[in-house]
């Protein structure tokens, strides 16, 4: 049976790991202590079994890791300041979330598409016109990673990044989750959310081409109509290339998220290194005893003593 993937976020002063029954959120606070949450997973493909079909799930898995990312960034932020008042309402959870998907579209989708509107009528081949779109789209995901991994507050987070791949890294190779062991491991992973967003921006270049060359309000509705089925695709994608016994089509797919994560991560100190091992351990464990509580109610009968 294959170990089961698990995957993670950086958070503010922290590192947020989930499993598959469990989250965790480990986070150093200003005192210099390390606290941590763990949470239980509701999948909507447990309560919705259909969603499990392949890029289906994909659609699905974007949506809820939004959602717990938010969240996730919530807590870090009250647990770092050590104040409830920091903790954000639900209202304020929402607004944040719209706020970032605004911003999306208006930088990835509206403004491409504003450029193309300009240019379109210098380029007569269709295919061409979506791949110069294309390289929009990626130049200015490039450009908006490099300008903010400037920032003070941003680097922090890029190393905790780099401790969170270490981290998985390490477990992954079946070794000792100490600091030691876990520092020289790759701050580098394919399954990678950086992976992830350039993918997309590929594979949204692959879809759109079946639509011609549309007028600039028409382009963007398109856009946001396929963004379900490209974030499906995309995610199949990303999973090829995160096994080990990957298809060599798939590493050379994931190779451009790759070098671009020498920008999302950073060399992690010792103390944010704990903080992940500690967020995944935690979540391990969890998964763990969730899986022999699950034994013991499915044979009530049997006795664990030899």
């Amino acid at each position: 049976m294959s170990k089961f993937r698990y995957g993670g976020q950086a958070v503010i002063e922290g590192v947020m790991m989930r499993g598959k029954r469990f989250s965790s959120i480990a986070v150093r606070k200003m005192n210099h202590e390390i606290t941590v949450r763990t949470d239980a997973l509701k999948p909507w493909s447990d309560r919705f079994p259909m969603l499990k079909k392949p890029v289906l799930r994909g659609a699905v898995a974007l949506i809820e890791t939004l959602i717990m990312g938010i969240k996730s960034l919530s807590y870090s932020a009250s647990e770092y300041g050590e104040s409830e008042e920091e903790q954000l309402t639900t209202k304020e959870l929402v607004l944040t979330m719209g706020l970032a998907v605004l911003l999306t579209v208006g930088l990835f989708i509206v403004l491409p598409a504003f450029v193309i509107k300009l240019i379109q009528p210098l380029i007569k081949v269709n295919l061409l016109l979506n791949l110069v779109e294309g390289l929009i789209k990626v130049s200015f995901f490039v450009a908006y990673i490099i300008g903010i991994s400037w920032m003070k507050d941003i680097q922090r987070v890029f190393q905790y990044h780099g401790a969170e791949h270490k981290a998985i890294n390490c477990y992954e190779a079946g070794c000792e989750l100490s600091v030691a062991e876990v520092r020289r491991h790759s701050r580098i992973h394919a399954r990678c959310g950086t992976n992830f967003l350039l993918i997309v921006l590929f594979t949204s270049v692959i879809v759109f081409s079946f639509f011609g060359r549309p007028p600039f309000v028409q382009r963007i509705l398109i856009h946001l109509a396929i963004m379900p089925l490209v974030a499906g695709l995309s995610y199949e994608i990303i999973r090829q290339a995160g096994r080990e016994d990957c298809h060599p089509f798939f590493k050379w797919l994931a190779k451009p998220g790759m070098a671009l994560q020498h920008f999302t991560t950073k060399e992690p100190d010792d103390s944010q290194i704990e903080v992940a091992i500690r967020a995944l351990e935690t979540v391990v464990q969890r998964d763990a005893s969730h899986s022999e509580e699950r034994k013991v109610k499915q044979f009530p009968g049997s006795s664990n003593t030899v």
